[in-house]
């Protein structure tokens, strides 16, 4: 097998990777609520047959798609749109409120201004999602996670912050590493792929600091 083959499929693979620790990352989110409606049925007392049936329907094809996600063959979607900037960081805001679960966290929103900036809809989503539940995970029962977003300098900055624990001093050079993970089923995926998301928007995502009160990350998107 030469160099050149070997390269490819390792690329292959990848892509193969990055794909299903998203489609994993969405099913979570339908688990997750198919789970808080059997739970809020039970507490007010509701039987039906047809609901539950449905919901059981539901869980089992997650069970299904998750253990086949690995088949998926590379692919390289990268559809860029026109889209409002403010919109979208409210979407992805509501999006990551499903996996508050029985946490005790509040939003705190702020967005100065707002202007059209062209991405990939579901990947700059999908980042900002991905960064928002990494900050929701480090808080053990109550917290808060703070959304700053403006336009400056021809540039859409969205600044997302949390309480919760500290990334250690020693890791925060490679948290966006392939491979990094602070969790003990974490695949260290998340981060990784949200780089190469957004620097395939022209864009750019840091790490501004993580201290015992506060981590902060920050994602800029040009304005063309």
């Amino acid at each position: 097998m030469t160099q050149e083959t070997t390269q490819q499929n390792e690329t292959i693979n990848n892509q193969i990777r990055y794909v299903s620790h998203e489609i994993r990352n969405h099913l979570s989110i339908c688990d997750m609520y198919s789970q808080i409606i059997k739970k809020n049925l039970e507490k007010e007392g509701i039987s039906n047959n047809s609901i539950d049936n449905a919901l059981n329907c539901i869980q089992k094809s997650i069970q299904i798609i998750s253990s086949n996600v690995t088949d998926l063959k590379s692919i390289n979607n990268n559809a860029k749109k026109i889209y409002d900037f403010e919109t979208l960081c409210y979407k992805a805001i509501e999006l990551s409120k499903a996996y508050i679960d029985d946490k005790d966290i509040e939003f705190e929103t702020f967005i100065k201004n707002s202007t059209n900036i062209l991405v990939d809809e579901n990947r700059f989503l999908s980042c900002i999602v991905n960064i928002i539940k990494n900050g929701i995970e480090s808080i053990e029962i109550k917290g808060k996670i703070i959304i700053l977003s403006e336009i400056k300098n021809n540039k859409a900055i969205i600044k997302i912050s949390n309480n919760g624990k500290q990334i250690p001093k020693t890791k925060q050079d490679t948290i966006f590493d392939c491979g990094y993970t602070t969790k003990d089923s974490g695949s260290g995926l998340g981060l990784n792929i949200c780089k190469k998301y957004i620097e395939s928007q022209n864009g750019t995502i840091k790490l501004n600091k993580s201290t015992k009160t506060e981590t902060q990350f920050e994602i800029t998107i040009p304005i063309n």
